[in-house]
């Protein structure tokens, strides 16, 4: 019988008492001779005492959650609001948009209008292969909307609804090869719909295009065939449509455009769209190629801005023996880090701006006080502002190598912007979390301030104001002598910041909320409602949707749907906003087993209304403070009014003519140089 035995006895280790912290027998005294039988030898007092500290760390836990808990408790619970009208919706929807009277919603088999009144289905533009992911809509007037669409594959559809049809204008981006077919990655909608912004992506670059939309000639010319185009690309939707027909609806499709309808051939002709301006990333800075100063002097445009550093006299070698130095001094940290090479950006977050002092354009163009005069554009990873003007004459080419007619450094690469409502403030926030708030009006920083802690900004929102918020006043800023300009400011750990910028005084920063400890406490996305003063609305990764006054700090209102019904992707929540009726548009789906769940999204999705008209209590508005005479204001507030009026009369409109006068010396430098080259060879 095989046994397994041992070659060699089992050994013992010796005991490593010796090795213990002397602290640990020091404090082991018995004061009671009785309890000598009762202690623990070693290693079981090392075990007890590390125990200990695992029942001591976890009471400690215990506590603070306890605490945590009776504090949540206490403070004041949010009132619930339920919704107060909603409507089905035929597929999936994807998104949302409110212009005048009408609801867009954009959906996994085209598009579809509801009314604002009684939530009934319009009109649908159909397309079984063309699921929009994203929607924006403006109001032209005359019960007409312009609408951009993208679709899932990255196409851009530009839209005309116009007495309850939907009039196709263009693809924007479809071209022939569609291996040669670039990327929407992000589109923008002017307000009041004259532009149009679209942010392309090929297969190893990217770039800005921008639209000008002849609004006027398709509402002249909408206007002439009304009664025909009342009917035309109009699909009515039906209730319910049966998988056959579906199917028999996409053979009879054709291949070349996925849509059933033909918008553009039996309607009216309308104009299509002018590529304005093609704006591209910025260069990377490479070693000069200019001979002498006066070379470089001549490529300088009026010298009455910033550029973007190309024109420079470093050289190649300078650059590389730069490099050199900076390795070789720096060389433990770059081993560790590794070398970053500077890429291409291949994103960027633009704005459409309002004419002001920082956008001057020609006297010889004409400027309109609500029609955007330029648009604002930074790129990842850049430092530059670059804005540009939209003023261009349309006979003009469109330039491959676009400047920018004012740039705005920035000590930082910039991270995220906003603009405010009425387009005077302009904020950025940098990647070092500095956040600079300009008055776009004077042209010149309102407020500077930073976020102590080590935090990555996510995104930027302007507030209303609650000494500026009134029936007349459009923008926080506006009318009040010392209006306060509120920032939120929303971090990639969902911690967010209040900031307040008065025009007289000290600038502050306040911490609104920490970083949750629970997950799903996770901000999803915050939105600032305009409607009321220090009003915020913010979205939660476990489905709540609830309203934040900022000057207290707390919730005051929390949305919920009925307990049917769940928020629809709660990290990426489908909703809008509609500022003229002071509503909150958002998606549910209706809670059923795994099996019949995927069943229910492709048939149908939910839209709740919640009213935010019952909830001007909650946010009072201050009282119109009376109008100060100028004798009766401190000096410094008198000062500002007179800069401010020097700075919007016709006077400190003049440039200097500085650079201009050097530019020409530099040119009869030059050739006076080339001169008396010619006589020496004779």
């Amino acid at each position: 019988m095989a046994a397994n035995i041992r070659r060699h006895p089992l050994e013992i280790p010796p005991p490593s008492e010796k090795d213990w912290p002397k602290d640990d027998e020091e404090d082991f005294f018995l004061q009671d001779p009785d309890r000598k039988c009762d202690a623990l030898p070693q290693p079981f007092r090392m075990i007890n005492k590390v125990v200990m500290q695992v029942f001591e760390s976890a009471m400690e836990i215990i506590e603070r959650r306890e605490m945590l808990r009776e504090a949540q408790n206490q403070k004041v619970q949010p009132t619930k609001c339920s919704p107060t009208a909603e409507f089905q919706v035929t597929g999936r929807a994807n998104c949302l948009a409110v212009s005048g009277k009408y609801i867009f919603v954009g959906v996994s088999v085209g598009l579809a209008a509801f009314s604002t009144c009684d939530c009934k289905e319009i009109c649908a533009w159909d397309a079984v292969k063309t699921e929009i992911c994203a929607l924006h809509a403006s109001d032209l007037g005359n019960e007409s909307h312009v609408l951009l669409a993208v679709d899932d594959m990255g196409l851009v559809w530009l839209f005309c609804f116009h007495k309850e049809s939907f009039l196709l204008v263009k693809a924007l981006n479809e071209v022939g090869d569609i291996s040669k077919r670039s990327t929407c990655v992000e589109v923008v909608l002017s307000p009041g719909g004259d532009y149009a912004g679209v942010l392309l992506q090929g297969n190893t670059k990217a770039w800005l295009e921008i639209y000008q939309l002849p609004k006027d000639s398709w509402l002249r010319e909408m206007e002439e065939n009304s009664e025909a185009a009342a009917g035309l690309a109009c699909s009515e939707r039906r209730p319910s449509r049966t998988s056959a027909e579906t199917q028999e609806l996409h053979e009879d499709s054709s291949a070349e455009m996925d849509f059933p309808v033909s918008t553009n051939q039996d309607g009216p002709k309308l104009d299509l769209p002018v590529l304005l301006l093609t704006v591209k990333p910025p260069k990377p800075i490479t070693g000069s190629s200019f001979e002498s100063p006066l070379d470089a002097l001549k490529e300088v445009d009026d010298g009455s801005m910033l550029g973007l550093g190309y024109n420079h006299l470093i050289k190649d070698f300078q650059w590389e023996l730069q490099e050199t130095i900076f390795r070789s001094t720096y060389r433990e940290y770059l081993e560790a880090e590794g070398v970053i090479k500077e890429e291409v950006p291949r994103h960027a977050t633009f704005h459409f701006l309002l004419p002001s002092q920082v956008l001057q354009v020609g006297p010889d163009m004409e400027v309109q006080p609500d029609v955007p005069a330029g648009i604002g554009v930074h790129w990842g990873g850049n430092h530059n502002f670059c804005l540009y003007l939209l003023n261009h004459p349309l006979n003009e080419q469109v330039d491959s190598d676009l400047k920018p007619d004012v740039v705005w450094p920035c000590a930082a690469p910039i991270a995220c912007s906003a603009v405010s409502s009425c387009s005077r403030y302009l904020a950025l926030a940098g990647e070092d979390a500095t956040i600079t708030i300009w008055d776009k009006h004077l042209g010149f920083p309102l407020s500077v301030t930073a976020i102590l802690e080590e935090r990555f900004i996510r995104s930027i929102h302007f507030l209303q104001s609650s000494a500026a918020a009134s029936d007349d006043t459009p923008c926080p800023g506006t009318d009040p002598v010392c209006p306060i300009v509120q920032l939120l400011v929303l971090c990639t750990d969902s911690s967010y910041y209040l900031v307040k910028a008065p025009r007289a005084g000290k600038s502050s920063i306040t911490l609104l909320a920490d970083r949750p400890e629970d997950p799903n406490l996770t901000v999803s996305a915050v939105v600032p409602i305009l409607a009321f003063p220090s009003a915020v609305l913010i979205f939660s990764w476990d489905g709540t949707v609830s309203l934040m006054n900022t000057d207290t700090s707390q919730t005051v209102y929390c949305f919920s749907t009925p307990p049917s019904h769940a928020v629809a992707s709660p990290w990426q929540p489908v909703f809008t906003v509609d500022s003229v009726n002071s509503c909150l548009l958002l998606r549910g789906d209706e809670q059923q087993q795994d099996n019949e769940l995927a069943q229910s999204k492709a048939s149908h999705s939910t839209i709740f209304f919640f009213d935010f008209n019952p909830l001007k209590e909650a946010f009072p508005k201050e009282p119109d403070l009376p109008h100060k005479s100028l004798q009766n204001l401190p000096w410094f507030e008198r000062c500002n009014v007179f800069l401010r009026d020097r700075q919007l009369s016709p006077l400190g409109l003049e440039e200097p003519k500085y650079w201009s006068r050097l530019k020409a010396r530099a040119a009869a430098m030059d050739k006076e140089k080339q001169k008396v080259k010619g006589q020496k060879k004779q």
